[in-house]
């Protein structure tokens, strides 16, 4: 009985020790002369699709996420920067614009020069008849939802960022699944040779999908803070544009709300 015992802890041993060390034994194989390390990896086309059908399957779907974020990343680089977002000169030629009385230029400024900010003073222009307390809350809305769309136009990055594990962790127990399966099949007699394509199965989606989502994640992280940024500006410099016409509303009486009523005894 002891013996039994001993022969199966022996083999699970091996077998473990064959996961961590197996490029090891096919470099003694070749020293040796043995047909193991003939059926070994060389190149890097070879280790990535040393896993079989499924791991070509995985690695294929790793590399069109990898495209896809690479796609995206390019894209937001030239769409969110402040050029695109924030005109140079558009918040102080409408503020001239709104100082002259020139409502109808300010509109046309706004329209030639399509962008964020244009979009914000555009929905604040729009309310100008009711007033300077309906054409902030113009703005406000007009910020909510240019913001919105900027996260969400980011958000496929995070969602790529926490697919790609999952997917490199799929090839990884898809392979150490067969890994088993040929333990199994074997009685525990299964070698190097036999365990490698579970094995580099494993490792090449569990690295590939690691590959793919870090860079997206970080990129992710690095667009959100510059969407952050880019609409407190825009809060800013919409609220600087439009003050000329918070002081008409003021100084005529427009929209100004009355004073509050205090209690006798106070």
């Amino acid at each position: 009985m002891h013996c039994v015992q001993a022969r199966v802890m022996v083999r699970m041993l091996v077998f473990l020790g064959t996961l961590g060390v197996s490029p090891y034994l096919f470099a003694e194989g070749e020293a040796d002369g043995g047909s193991e390390a003939a059926t070994a990896p060389q190149g890097f086309l070879d280790i990535i699709f040393s896993g079989g059908w499924t791991g070509s399957l995985i690695v294929f779907f790793l590399f069109a996420l990898s495209v896809t974020a690479a796609y995206l990343m390019i894209e937001h680089v030239m769409s969110i920067r402040r050029k695109e977002l924030l005109p140079a000169d558009l918040g102080e030629t409408v503020r001239t614009a709104l100082i002259a009385g020139q409502l109808a230029e300010a509109e046309r400024v706004c329209v030639a020069s399509p962008s964020l900010l244009s979009f914000v003073l555009l929905h604040g222009l729009a309310e100008v008849e009711g007033g300077w307390l309906a054409v902030e809350k113009a703005l406000e809305d007009a910020l909510v939802e240019q913001s919105a769309r900027l996260f969400r136009k980011i958000e496929y990055l995070s969602v790529i960022g926490n697919i790609a594990p999952m997917v490199g962790l799929l090839g990884t127990v898809t392979g150490m699944i067969f890994a088993f399966q040929r333990v199994a099949a074997t009685q525990g007699a299964a070698g190097a040779a036999d365990l490698a394509e579970g094995i580099y199965q494993a490792l090449v989606t569990t690295v590939g999908g690691l590959l793919v989502a870090i860079p997206s994640l970080g990129a992710f992280a690095v667009f959100r803070n510059r969407v952050d940024q880019f609409v407190a500006e825009a809060a800013y410099v919409a609220q600087h544009a439009m003050a000329p016409l918070k002081r008409h509303s003021v100084g005529t009486g427009v929209s100004t709300p009355p004073p509050p009523r205090t209690r006798r005894g106070q």
